[in-house]
């Protein structure tokens, strides 16, 4: 019998598709989590009563590594991702787009403050990032 399940077990493996990478750039879990920490910033940027907190930020970072190296990215290239200028300009205008669809424009700092103290409210990823200095 042990035979038998080792031959089932080895076929059912060799049957399986391999397991294919999107490129890291169109990963769900990591686009999401780096847009909210580029959306953070610019609340920050944009609002005198909020400050990142930047130590959150760089442990936040370093979980998203982790995980991008668990599903099997190189580590060369989640650090050429990351360092990117042009995935972040990306992330930046993409950021921009979801801040306007919420009211925020540059030059109206007040929108930008009552989107980042609703986030911290709802203790999201963007409010956990941020504090609020009133």
């Amino acid at each position: 019998m042990r035979p038998f399940i080792l031959t089932l077990t080895l076929t059912a493996a060799l049957a399986a598709p391999a397991h294919a990478l999107v490129p890291i750039n169109e990963e769900p879990v990591i686009r999401e989590k780096l847009l909210q920490g580029f959306i953070g910033d610019a609340i920050a940027d944009n609002c005198p009563t909020m400050e990142a907190r930047k130590l959150r930020a760089l442990g936040e970072l370093n979980k998203l590594r982790d995980y991008a190296l668990k599903q099997g990215y190189a580590s060369d290239v989640v650090r050429a991702f990351v360092t990117s200028d042009e995935e972040k300009a990306k992330f930046k205008a993409e950021a921009a787009d979801w801040l306007k669809a919420k009211g925020a424009e540059p030059g109206k700092p007040e929108a930008y403050c009552a989107i980042g103290e609703a986030e911290i409210a709802k203790e999201s990823l963007i409010g956990y990032l941020l504090r609020s200095k009133k």
